[in-house]
């Protein structure tokens, strides 16, 4: 009877760790580049499984391009609604912040010569345009990362 009331418990404390979890969500953000250039920004949130921060995957594009950029994001601990979003190797850098459902800052040049304002605003997405989104993230995560 022992054994079986600490499998049960086992069982129930192992549910309770799943169900807390917080289950991923995803973003999709559209705005301009100098006012001017429209882009597309797609961010996937989910839980660092062995901190329980916050974790980001991210990817952009200039509308008029078909090649996304991924982005690695790190969030300012000590103000939550600040990101830094470097851009794959290092071709540029977005800073943002975050009120509501925006997000405005700049991007700068790894030269900093250039810094451009940006403004984002979260778009509606389909199911459809959410499994396109993670397949593509996917596939731009494994041309970056691939050995």
């Amino acid at each position: 009877m022992k054994k079986i009331m600490l499998f049960f418990i086992i069982c129930f404390s192992f549910l309770n760790t799943i169900q807390a979890q917080t289950a991923p969500t995803s973003n999709l953000y559209k705005g301009t580049v100098d006012g001017k250039t429209p882009i597309t920004v797609y961010i996937k949130t989910e839980e660092n499984p062995c901190t329980a921060d916050l974790m980001y995957t991210s990817m952009y594009r200039y509308n008029k391009s078909k090649n996304w950029i991924q982005l690695n994001i790190t969030q300012n601990r000590k103000a939550e609604n600040e990101f830094v979003l470097v851009e794959h190797g290092f071709s540029g850098l977005l800073i943002l912040k975050k009120i509501e459902n925006t997000f405005s800052g700049l991007w700068i040049s790894p030269d900093t010569k250039k810094q451009l304002k940006v403004e984002l605003k979260e778009a509606p997405m389909t199911k459809k345009e959410l499994a396109d989104f993670e397949k593509t993230m996917e596939k731009v995560n494994y041309e970056n990362n691939d050995c």
